[in-house]
């Protein structure tokens, strides 16, 4: 079983509850795996990223973390991201988060976050934040089937694991084609024409954007049966 979590945002008190959950479970769990937003505007950040960082000495199995919106937000924070100006932050959530954000995460702890993947592409599943195009792409139940599509497409899977929109979902495409054709200056190219069959985009929940209320999802990668959790938390 795979244990798939996105949306901690530093709620230390959320993670503490899930794991809880999962042990509880009593289920196996061969896979950890944490997309993204490990982090976020929240003091309880670096106590978080010290008990993931340190699962093994703790008897508990190591989760594999990946990076997420506010990943890289922290990034942009101390001039090692694509928008060293903080625009996207600022303009979303204002000065004061800036400023807890900064606080929050040191630069010790974002050198580490660096260190972390993009995504993790194991079987046929890419397991991501965002989409293949980005941490600030959010797949909901709303977005056309023709971007689920191309998101899945891009990296040859046959599902998709996404945390950004912090919803649950199983967003499923049975049947359908694809069909591209390339024009030049000299001449249009035989169009192609790709099957597409049995592909989903999963949306595995947030544990900590909401108080009170965890979501994560479990995937069995032998039956490829996916269970929605939640874990209610004072």
């Amino acid at each position: 079983m795979w244990a798939i979590l996105s949306g901690i945002e530093g709620n230390l008190v959320a993670y503490q509850a899930v794991v809880k959950d999962i042990i509880k479970r009593q289920v196996e769990i061969e896979q950890f795996y944490i997309l993204g937003d490990l982090v976020g505007p929240n003091p309880n950040s670096e106590l978080l990223v010290e008990m993931v960082r340190n699962s093994d000495e703790l008897g508990e199995i190591q989760p594999q973390v990946c990076l997420g919106w506010w990943e890289e937000q922290c990034f942009n924070l101390y001039g090692l991201g694509t928008n060293v100006q903080g625009d996207e932050l600022l303009n979303k959530y204002g000065g004061d988060t800036v400023k807890l954000l900064w606080k929050s995460v040191s630069r010790k702890t974002v050198e580490w976050l660096r260190e972390q993947n993009f995504g993790f592409l194991e079987l046929d599943c890419l397991l991501i934040h965002g989409s293949s195009v980005g941490v600030s792409d959010e797949l909901t139940v709303d977005t056309p089937a023709w971007k689920m599509l191309d998101r899945l497409q891009r990296v040859g899977a046959n599902q998709l694991f996404c945390g950004r929109s912090g919803q649950v979902f199983e967003y499923e495409l049975t049947t359908g084609s694809v069909a591209s054709t390339v024009l030049t200056l000299d001449e249009q190219q035989p169009s192609q024409t790709v099957e597409l069959k049995n592909k989903k985009v999963i949306g595995v929940g947030a544990v900590g954007r909401d108080w009170g209320t965890a979501t994560y999802t479990l995937y069995n990668p032998y039956s490829n049966q996916v269970k929605f959790c939640k874990v209610d938390y004072d």
